[in-house]
């Protein structure tokens, strides 16, 4: 099978195709034939060995614990092992691999099958793919940490990203009022998934438009706690999952101090693997959430589809397919 190998942190000119062996499933894992994957902002920091973080847990000047990148994946299983129960020979899975080896960028992985759910019957497997992570950061976000209801002003800073753009949808399966960041040339595209209000970070700073939100899910975050506090209800929640490491380090460090003084809370979100995946997956499947795919390249250009991410200009998700130019159905 191919894979791409992932031996040196730096551009994605650095990644080469390698054939290597199909791997045998393990006792309870499933051997699954990758239809499509998925880019996310982990793909990228990890590739570049950002922020510094990502060394000391994958290889201080190499990536040793790795071989291939990539984890959310949806495929077909081809084999399973002697004590697998949940999955059998031609079942249609997706999922997240980030929390056992990753390996997405191939064409067939060994995975174990708690990281793996059935996909929803109305998706394609590349609609599948563009949702493990990005759409369990904005659920987790909403639901785990921001407790969301009913009557509620959500915004939602990235609006227009992976992540970003499922938790508009999520939060609009509520009886909220949903206000999306993004730039200027996103507007449209922010509204058209279902936002009632969009502002142009370029031109209007939310921290400082004297608006204030009982929910705001962050995925650039930029700005000093203090500024996100000031945009915060008296008893609102603020809870982020992406953006500049000072940000994230003082959300993390002082916001649950802050949280003791006061009914605003402040939390970052450490994403779970799958963790509601089936809640998502029913949400999925009824239509009142879909996966927004900006661009699927052929498993060939993973390459050119990673310089793509990383330009920042996509809307929602990009995607690698198998089934151009690498394994056919």
């Amino acid at each position: 099978m191919r894979t791409i190998e992932f031996t040196r942190y730096g551009s994605p000119d650095f990644l080469n195709f390698k054939e290597v062996e199909i791997p045998a499933p393990g006792d309870r894992e499933v051997l699954v034939r990758i239809h499509a994957t998925s880019i996310n902002s982990w793909d990228w920091e990890l590739l570049h060995a950002e922020p510094f973080a990502n060394r000391m847990m994958f290889g201080l000047f190499r990536p040793k614990k790795l071989k291939t990148l990539g984890f959310d994946i949806a495929g077909r299983v081809e084999a399973v092992g002697n004590s697998v129960t949940r999955f059998r020979v031609g079942d249609d899975v997706y999922g997240d691999l980030s929390a056992s080896g990753w390996g997405g960028f191939a064409e067939y992985v060994s995975a174990p099958e708690n990281a793996l759910t059935i996909k929803p019957a109305n998706l394609t497997y590349e609609q599948a793919a563009a949702v493990p992570q990005a759409g369990l950061l904005a659920f987790q976000g909403l639901f785990d940490l921001g407790h969301i209801q009913a009557g509620q002003k959500v915004l939602i800073n990235g609006a227009s990203g992976g992540s970003g753009s499922f938790a508009v949808q999520i939060a609009k399966t509520f009886d909220v009022e949903v206000t999306g960041v993004c730039s200027a040339t996103k507007i449209d595209f922010v509204r058209s998934l279902g936002a009632d209000h969009v502002i142009d970070y370029g031109h209007e700073d939310f921290t400082r438009n004297g608006i204030q939100y009982d929910l705001i899910i962050d995925a650039h975050a930029q700005h000093s706690i203090s500024d996100y506090r000031r945009a915060l209800s008296p008893n609102g929640r603020y809870v982020v999952h992406g953006g500049e490491m000072s940000s994230l380090f003082q959300v993390m460090l002082l916001g649950p101090l802050l949280s003791l003084f006061g009914k605003r809370k402040l939390r970052l979100l450490l994403h779970k693997a799958n963790k509601g995946i089936d809640t998502l997956g029913d949400l999925l499947e009824s239509g009142k959430v879909v996966a927004i795919i900006d661009k699927c390249f052929p498993f060939d250009q993973t390459i050119e589809a990673l310089k793509y991410y990383g330009d920042g200009n996509a809307r929602g998700k990009v995607v690698v397919s198998m089934r151009d130019g690498g394994v056919t159905e």
